[in-house]
């Protein structure tokens, strides 16, 4: 899994966390569904969309700024070396 990608997920999970919902209340909350936030979660799957990421934070009620105001965020290595 990729250090953007890990932190994401991490990010999400504390969100649901936070709030006391599941993913699959995520998903529902955000108007996608279940396999689609399972999927994202999966260390199988590379990446994940912007507009996933959008859409989910839409469904939290919250925006991408405040999504990506975390210190998961903060110190990520660079992806190109």
């Amino acid at each position: 899994m990729s250090i953007v990608k890990n932190a994401v997920v991490q990010r999400f999970m504390e969100l649901c966390k936070q709030r006391c919902i599941a993913p699959n209340e995520l998903a529902t909350l955000s108007g996608i569904t279940p396999s689609t936030v399972y999927s994202m979660l999966s260390s199988e799957r590379k990446n994940v969309s912007i507009t996933t990421i959008k859409t989910l934070c839409d469904g939290l009620g919250i925006t991408l700024k405040d999504f990506f105001d975390s210190d998961l965020f903060d110190n990520l290595e660079q992806e190109i070396k």
